[in-house]
């Protein structure tokens, strides 16, 4: 691992960090906020998973998050959104939903996807393991994930799939159900094949009506945002956690947008909901 960059922030570190990747067979880059501590002491994790077109530096630029974090002690980790260098497939129209920065935290089978696009097992797997070897103060059996628009999408699959290792799981205007809107359906067609049976994994909504459980769940939308109707479909979540007895905090910010205006706003309620169930123990 290699250190791009660190900076002192409320008194703990900000780096940023690049490895080879096993899992997309390029160098990925990724934050990681550590906040003041005790020698010895153990941390929780937080993961946050980053939207269309952004890199790891999005969030750790414009989240406005280390304060709080410093103050609740916890550790912040951004991944990228996509594999990145030459060689790597692209969208063939350059469009900014496919391809580079819009790897939808999936692993593709699809060529020529197939190859660099394991998002799915670079951040389940790959990096959470390389976090554990190299932050010794980061306490693996206490995380927690959350993400916006398609990191939302990644943020929820993966919240409920792995929902004995993340004790909370948040979004901030997410794709829902993927399946059912024209983000969702290039990406998944794209990566995965028509097969919709096998986009089931990656879809929220699917995840749930398939009964996959979680204890609940935080998710806020901006009211303004230009993507709601046709790309976030919240209500498609509501409708799916009302049916399954999943108590879901939906809240519908007026005036708000898709914009990281809109997640600095409220990233301070996530990371304290988010601290009350990792230093609780109890899962959601």
């Amino acid at each position: 691992m290699e250190t791009v960059s660190t900076n002192r922030a409320f008194g703990g570190v900000q780096g940023v960090y690049r490895h080879a990747s096993a899992a997309t067979g390029t160098d990925m880059t990724f934050s990681v906020y550590v906040p003041p501590h005790a020698e010895g002491a153990r941390l929780p994790v937080v993961w946050y998973l980053s939207g269309l077109t952004c890199t790891h530096a999005n969030v750790t630029e414009k989240g406005e998050f280390r304060a709080l974090c410093a103050e609740l002690g916890l550790i912040f980790i951004a991944p990228d959104t996509s594999p990145r260098g030459e060689g790597v497939a692209d969208d063939p129209d350059g469009a900014y939903d496919f391809g580079l920065g819009a790897g939808f935290y999936v692993d593709a089978t699809q060529e020529p996807f197939a190859a660099n696009y394991r998002m799915w097992s670079y951040v389940t797997d790959e990096l959470p393991a390389l976090i554990a070897a190299q932050f010794p103060m980061a306490d693996m059996d206490r995380q927690s994930i959350m993400g916006h628009s398609m990191g939302g999408h990644g943020a929820l699959t993966i919240g409920l799939s792995f929902s004995d290792r993340f004790k909370a799981v948040s979004a901030f205007a997410p794709i829902v159900a993927p399946s059912q809107v024209p983000w969702g359906q290039k990406a998944l067609g794209g990566y995965l094949g028509e097969d919709k049976a096998a986009w089931r994994k990656h879809d929220a909504v699917a995840l749930i009506e398939d009964g996959v459980r979680v204890s609940a769940l935080l998710v806020d939308q901006g009211a303004a945002d230009n993507f709601l109707e046709k790309e976030l479909r919240p209500d498609l979540l509501r409708a799916a956690c009302d049916a399954a007895g999943i108590p879901l905090t939906l809240t519908l910010r007026e005036g708000y947008d898709h914009s990281y205006y809109f997640i600095s706003t409220f990233m301070a309620d996530h990371l304290r909901w988010h601290a009350d169930r990792l230093k609780a123990g109890d899962k959601a």
